[in-house]
């Protein structure tokens, strides 16, 4: 088949005929799995920046700072950081820029000079319901696809896609 006539599941279909067949490759079905999650979390991840952040002026990492700061708040920069999976420095730029809109607030910390706490301003709270709201209504439309038994099972098979990583040596954030 032509490159120009592939399609994802045509793609990923070849994809593990030639990894098995020419470069003897064994486990077809594990790479067949996490292309698919990523390939479904970027669409996802895409659609809600597009559907609902992007007309707000809003990015997907700033929507997830934001989430976070709402609805664990105040918390620690480096907190902030673990929760939504970035960077420590990502964190450090986002809050310059949302600090600088009005949404969040940047204070010392507690513990010791160096830590930071955020929290979200009045109209940052407000923005958040708001934005919160549209979001919400677009998550459903994803997943209303799916039945709730299939929604609670799909985070269940995550779930211990996730916690189960201990077994090797694993790099990430958190």
């Amino acid at each position: 088949m032509a490159a120009d006539e592939l399609d994802f599941w045509s793609f990923v279909e070849l994809a593990n005929h030639r990894l098995a067949t020419e470069y003897g490759f064994r486990h077809q079905l594990a790479t067949e799995v996490l292309l698919t999650l990523n390939r479904a979390s970027n669409i996802v991840t895409y659609d809600l920046e597009a559907a609902v952040h992007r007309p707000r002026g809003r990015s997907w990492s700033g929507f997830r700072l934001l989430f976070v700061t709402w609805l664990a708040g105040p918390l620690e920069a480096k907190k902030a950081a673990e929760l939504t999976g970035m960077s420590r420095a990502a964190v450090s730029n986002l809050t310059k820029t949302l600090v600088a809109d009005g949404l969040l607030d940047r204070a010392p910390g507690e513990r010791d000079g160096r830590s930071v706490l955020l929290s979200l301003t009045e109209r940052g709270q407000q923005e958040m319901v708001e934005v919160f709201r549209a979001q919400n209504e677009r998550e459903h439309e994803w997943t209303s696809v799916l039945t709730e038994t299939e929604q609670r099972i799909l985070i269940m098979l995550l779930d211990k896609l996730i916690t189960n990583r201990d077994q090797f040596d694993i790099r990430g954030r958190n």
